[in-house]
């Protein structure tokens, strides 16, 4: 790259952008398209993902294209760009005509610096041609992970995007995300043809963040509210749930509670959600309780806190939603609240999916991957970076494992025999089948397979399968066992787990909180259900009644009486809560995991009926 180049970049950061030095990083990048190279960048949010492409623009002859997956955000990005005076606009489908044709013309006439344009709009032949026609700087395609079916927001219209390499050889092509995996990188790569491409991957590291994950409390709302008025009263917010309907009752709990909360969720209509995003953008102190429909490329730099009602669906997407705070680098929060039924609803919406079995398997992997994060005792730091492969030596004195750390009992006993089942069994099992081995189930597979000839068969009768389910977890976690790199659900020994296996070293396991009693929460008298019915309203005694006739007839259909299938309180529950979602009727009392998938998809058609 000529000096003059370097030094044009310099002006620009200065002169143009008012910044005196490059965040780290940015300018190995800006250097490699200055030069014509292609790039791939994995850098955190705040981390000057933009500039990246932004200053090479205005340096190279031509006009810079970004390929960004949200239309919402296009004009808070152009508006941004022409406060600093750069010539950019946007071309999507909310443009009035006029304004389309205007775009249309500096398209001709040469003088953009930068255009955004939506994937579904370039992949265009119109706008092919169109492009083919005009000086172009480079490509800049933002959010890559998207490209990826292994990622965590992926967009079918990402993956036709091969069609820069073939038609724009040598214009060069800059991807951009801030979380990506080994396999989504790969993936990345592969898809946009970067082949040739030099990866730049910045620390993941957000000191000003501090991380706090919470085993489900008695009221996640109470615990939400607490959490806010002890650390963030007045200050702006993300609250994510998994359900439209959660999202409306959190907001207007909240709202109930003194706060200023707003929903946002993809079932709104579109000006409700710029109204909504506008609000969040302009005005202090307001907090958006949202699903993951809102927040991609949110540029508010004060966000103080982003807090997780629910699990979301994996650590790229924890990593994505959580880095949305403090991007001015002041002091935030990323607060989590989890529990076992969002494991529950994450593994049902996938078993529900379409996908096929391999991408399903990688999914749940991913999940045990979160929930491992969840369990771990050690700096969530080390765990989190360990995930995306990057070395963190901890305490990070910032999270509440450092602050505060967890009860946790010696499991270097219990790791040594799950590694050893996992080696005496080939190395190629998921964590189901080695539990069943461990507490010696007796299945056809496990008589199939002659593991139930092996040392290890029946092994870990002191502990349960759900103590077990979070050994492996937090085994995982560790680095101790890794995911089949295929895909196929199985778990492998690492390098690190042989001085576990040969007692040089020992383990530290989270203690699992005792399981709360479903036959405590489920007594009641008959005089107390009875005082409970006669105070319905004509509305809720005819659900009510609704309820108790299909109880009935599921209850003949097995030839077992009614209270087997639910009992009157927990019928009750349900009139007064009307749960939507399998997640929420998890949080009626006296519906488990079993009844939930027996009988949830009939009482909630039920319900949705009413």
């Amino acid at each position: 790259m000529a000096d003059s180049a370097q030094q044009q970049a310099v002006q620009v950061l200065h002169n143009t952008f008012g910044l005196k030095h490059f965040y780290p990083l940015q300018e190995q990048v800006i250097h490699a398209l200055l030069d014509g190279r292609n790039a791939l960048a994995i850098m955190p949010t705040g981390g000057g993902k933009s500039l990246c492409y932004q200053v090479p623009a205005m340096v190279r002859a031509g006009m810079g294209v970004v390929l960004s997956p949200l239309i919402a955000l296009m004009k808070d990005q152009v508006d941004a760009l022409r406060q600093f005076g750069v010539q950019a606009e946007f071309l999507n489908s909310s443009l009035s005509r006029a304004d389309y044709a205007r775009v249309q013309r500096r398209l001709r006439d040469g003088t953009l610096d930068l255009l955004y344009i939506a994937p579904e709009r370039l992949l265009t032949d119109a706008t092919l041609e169109q492009l083919c026609e005009t000086p172009l700087a480079l490509f800049a395609i933002d959010e890559a992970h998207c490209v990826s079916r292994w990622g965590h927001d992926f967009r079918p219209e990402y993956a036709q995007l091969s069609v820069l390499a073939e038609r724009f050889a040598d214009v060069p092509r800059l991807a951009l995300t801030a979380t990506a995996d080994a396999v989504t990188r790969r993936d990345i790569i592969r898809q946009l043809a970067l082949d040739e491409a030099e990866c730049f991957v910045a620390s993941l590291d957000r000191p000003n963040i501090r991380y706090l994950i919470h085993q489900q409390p008695a009221s996640r709302r109470q615990a939400l509210l607490q959490f806010i008025t002890d650390s963030h009263r007045g200050e702006s917010g993300i609250v994510y749930c998994l359900s439209r309907q959660r999202v409306e009752d959190t907001a207007q709990w909240l709202s109930d509670r003194g706060l200023t909360a707003i929903p946002y969720h993809a079932g709104m209509g579109r000006a409700d959600r710029e109204a909504a995003q506008n609000r969040f953008s302009q005005e202090d102190g307001v907090i958006v309780v949202a699903t993951i429909a809102f927040g991609m490329g949110i540029d508010k730099p004060d966000v103080r806190f982003v807090a997780h009602l629910n699990l979301p669906k994996n650590i790229e997407a924890y990593y994505q939603e959580t880095g949305r705070a403090g991007r001015d680098g002041a002091p935030a929060s990323a607060w989590m609240s989890y529990g076992l039924s969002d494991v529950v609803m994450l593994m049902q919406m996938l078993q529900e999916s379409r996908a096929e079995e391999g991408f399903k398997r990688t999914e749940r992997q991913k999940t045990n991957a979160l929930l491992g994060l969840c369990e771990s005792v050690g700096c969530r730091r080390e765990t989190l970076f360990g995930y995306f492969g990057e070395a963190y030596s901890g305490p990070c004195a910032n999270c509440d494992n450092c602050l505060s750390p967890p009860e946790t009992w010696d499991g270097t006993v219990a790791a040594q025999k799950a590694l050893s089942c996992v080696y005496r069994t080939g190395q190629r099992f998921g964590a189901a089948h080695l539990i069943d081995v461990l507490l010696a189930r007796d299945s056809e597979k496990i008589r199939r397979l002659g593991h139930h000839r092996l040392s290890v068969y029946g092994a870990g009768s002191e502990l349960g399968k759900p103590d077990w389910s979070s050994v492996l977890r937090q085994l995982t976690a560790r680095g101790l066992l890794a995911p089949d790199p295929g895909g196929h659900g199985g778990l492998r020994l690492t390098p690190q787990s042989r001085p576990v296996l040969k007692g040089e070293e020992s383990v530290s396991l989270r203690r699992l909180p005792p399981r709360p009693s479903r036959r405590r929460r489920r007594t009641g008298t008959s005089a107390a259900t009875a005082q409970a019915v006669g105070s319905l309203d004509a509305d809720e005694a005819r659900l009510y009644e609704q309820l108790r006739t299909l109880r009935a007839t599921l209850a003949r259909e097995q030839n077992v009486p009614v209270y087997v299938i639910f009992g009157n309180a927990t019928l009750l529950d349900m009139v007064r809560k009307r749960p939507r979602t399998a997640l929420d009727l998890m949080e009626i009392a006296g519906v488990g995991e079993v009844k939930l998938a027996r009988y949830g998809a009939a009482f909630l058609r039920l319900l949705e009926s009413s």
